[in-house]
């Protein structure tokens, strides 16, 4: 099977600095352990954070750094104490493969929420090596943070349920959202957004899109199955709208007003925040104590909800819709993700890409 203790060298594309510009970068991969899995990338997504991270928006980066978070790859090696995975499988990983285990959030198998919960790429390992993430040609990973992907389910189609799909599966599943017959709003129709469209459409809900143009009415209705369709500077519209959700997940990466979504909610209705946003937002109380609303916010989902979320997403043919490229496109990917110019997620071929210079 091959040495398990030595440190073996691959290569991934890396953000050098602030720029955000990936190009090829070549690393060592932390000693793996009998607890973990080493595998072969194939295929990686493109997500809103990976901006913020490799632009330092969130003041706390470091480089280099390869990002990636949605990885789907092949079992190339496992551990003497790894049980659950065997060389050949297709795995995933996705935004975090450490946590402490004895806290109250990880000893409730909601890890995710762990204070010392270490990141896919841009921390630091508990043997004090940084973490690389999956824009790279392979991994080693705790078998705890690796998921099977469903026998069926096509790989590249898997990438991005890893965040985005469970990003809405996990406040759906955890705020009791999951019963037929519900009327939800997606705000925001990007990456996470259609991804909430597809599976609050699977688990039998009324589905409004919302947006602050008209532009993707059609692909919402059409193209994704949503029910109703919403511009949120219609102030007609709107006020027709009004208290008819039973929920919104807010998936908006950006400062935004919450008081027009707020009115859109039912008695007990909830605003799920789940983009990240590093200026303060604001509301006036009366929007939400008129009517015993909920601002809330969750984070991704645990390992536990990933596997669910998978499982779910199979048994119901729920599929991302994706632009699939090759790494040496990725900077220009980048360029339109901030442009919001993808339909509607990027995912990285990266088996079948040229990482080398």
């Amino acid at each position: 099977m091959g040495s398990l203790d030595s440190e073996r060298a691959t290569i991934g594309w890396a953000a050098k600095d602030p720029s955000g510009i990936l190009s090829p970068y070549t690393y060592t991969l932390r000693n793996t352990g009998a607890e973990d899995v080493y595998l072969k990338v194939l295929y990686c997504g493109i997500c809103h954070t990976d901006i913020h991270q490799i632009k330092n928006d969130l003041g706390m980066s470091n480089y280099p750094m390869v990002p990636g978070h949605e990885v789907v790859g092949e079992v190339k090696e496992v551990g003497s104490e790894v049980s659950n995975f065997k060389v050949g499988d297709k795995v995933g990983v996705g935004v975090l493969v450490g946590c402490c285990r004895n806290c109250r959030p990880c000893e409730a198998d909601v890890e995710q929420y762990c204070n010392k919960k270490i990141w896919s790429y841009n921390d630091v390992y508990t043997d004090g090596k940084p973490t690389q993430g999956g824009f790279a040609e392979s991994m080693v990973v705790d078998q705890k943070f690796v998921v099977k992907i469903p026998d069926g389910m096509a790989l590249e189609q898997a990438a991005p349920l890893l965040c985005a799909g469970v990003t809405v599966f996990s406040p759906l599943s955890h705020f009791g959202l999951k019963q037929s017959g519900l009327r939800g709003g997606i705000l925001g129709l990007g990456g996470v957004g259609h991804m909430g469209v597809l599976i609050a459409k699977a688990m039998g809900h009324h589905v409004t899109v919302i947006s602050s143009s008209d532009k993707k009415r059609v692909e919402a209705m059409e193209h994704l199955g949503a029910d109703q369709y919403l511009v949120s500077s219609d102030a007609t519209r709107m006020q027709e709208a009004a208290d008819s959700l039973d929920y919104i997940i807010d998936t908006v990466p950006a400062n935004h007003p919450l008081e027009p979504y707020l009115s859109l909610l039912k008695l007990d209705g909830k605003l799920i925040l789940t983009g990240v946003i590093n200026t303060p937002m604001q509301f006036l109380t009366p929007m939400v104590m008129l009517g015993r609303k909920a601002i809330t916010g969750s984070f991704i989902g645990s390992m536990k909800e990933t596997k669910e979320m998978l499982e779910f997403c199979r048994e119901k043919g729920v599929t991302s819709m994706i632009e699939v490229i090759k790494m040496d496109y990725v900077n220009k990917a980048f360029e339109r993700l901030e442009k919001n110019d993808v339909r509607y997620r990027f995912v990285v071929d990266v088996a079948g890409s040229k990482l080398d210079p």
